[in-house]
């Protein structure tokens, strides 16, 4: 009900190209038709992985709706994304599930390429050792763990605390990819900032990466220039576009106007395709190569 009522409900609906009317007549799939069919005239990005999100679960592991604002099942995901050419999907598992590892071995059948958390919205701590199990699913299925640290402020309420990168040594110690949403950007615990404390763990472990999606926006101004300089992100950086945010005046070449010309900035507002413009722009703000061929090189394993 709170995200119901939420006005950014609408401005999600609208970046998707669609309205609360339009949803409730076709349903949910018109979304997916839709992202395909931009994606598909874009020049830059030939895929994309479109991600599921579980919820939070009672002390039964059973869903708790009266706690989750947004569900987004797996099934639906898998179906809908099999339709089209250009996209694939990520799973989304509660580890607190009563039957997270049954949902994990169908994941893996069904040809997810990820499993996403945003695990102060989904209430758990990725650091509970009662997730080994989980962790020793995914390492044998080879399936990457793509998870959400710092601040989460798209909700209307997230526990900040239990997206601590400091609680992410459990899976990786494991053996578990792990992929850092955003480097970490904007949060901070125990008086430090979340993006220099999982930066202190790229040193510790090989299999840990972060991605650069949302760091062009007015919000998190900055967090692109450092994750390009600092040495410890070298080589771990993934292209990601947090779309559909990327299709709202959040992320804009007008936040840059001590790194961008007049024309440039005027150019890339000009692009019409919200998946090429985000390329561009990222491109003119010095992202290398290498990390947009990144992604390609993790989930088609």
């Amino acid at each position: 009900k709170e995200m119901r009522e939420s006005y950014k409900f609408g401005l999600y609906l609208k970046s998707f190209w669609s309205d609360r009317t339009e949803v409730e007549e076709k349903g949910d799939a018109i979304i997916i038709e839709k992202i395909s069919r931009n994606l598909s005239e874009s020049e830059h990005v030939g895929a994309a992985v479109i991600l599921a999100l579980d919820g939070a679960v009672d002390s039964e592991g059973k869903l708790d709706r009266r706690r989750t604002e947004v569900y987004v099942p797996n099934g639906f995901v898998a179906s809908e994304t099999a339709k089209y050419t250009n996209l694939f999907w990520g799973a989304s598992i509660n580890p607190k599930r009563h039957d997270a590892l049954e949902r994990l071995d169908w994941a893996k059948e069904n040809g997810a390429r990820l499993v996403k958390w945003i695990p102060s919205i989904m209430q758990f701590d990725p650091g509970d050792e009662s997730l080994k199990p989980f962790y020793e699913r995914l390492v044998n299925h080879r399936i990457p763990l793509l998870t959400h640290a710092g601040q989460e402020r798209s909700f209307t309420q997230a526990n900040d605390e239990l997206c601590d990168p400091q609680r992410l040594h459990l899976p990786l110690k494991m053996g578990v990819t792990v992929i850092v949403a955003h480097i970490a950007a904007t949060g901070s615990n125990e008086g430090e900032r979340d993006t220099d404390r999982l930066a202190r763990m790229m040193n510790q472990y090989t299999n840990l990466f972060a991605e650069i999606s949302s760091l062009t926006q007015i919000n998190r101004l900055g967090y692109l220039e450092e994750a390009l300089a600092r040495p410890e992100w070298q080589g771990r950086l993934l292209y990601s576009s947090d779309f559909p945010l990327i299709n709202m005046v959040l992320a804009s070449p007008y936040w840059f106007p001590l790194r961008l010309t007049g024309s440039e900035k005027r150019q890339l507002a000009s692009i019409e395709n919200p998946w090429d413009r985000d390329v561009r722009l990222k491109q003119a703000l010095g992202v290398p190569g290498k990390v947009f061929q990144r992604p390609h090189l993790i989930f088609s394993k």
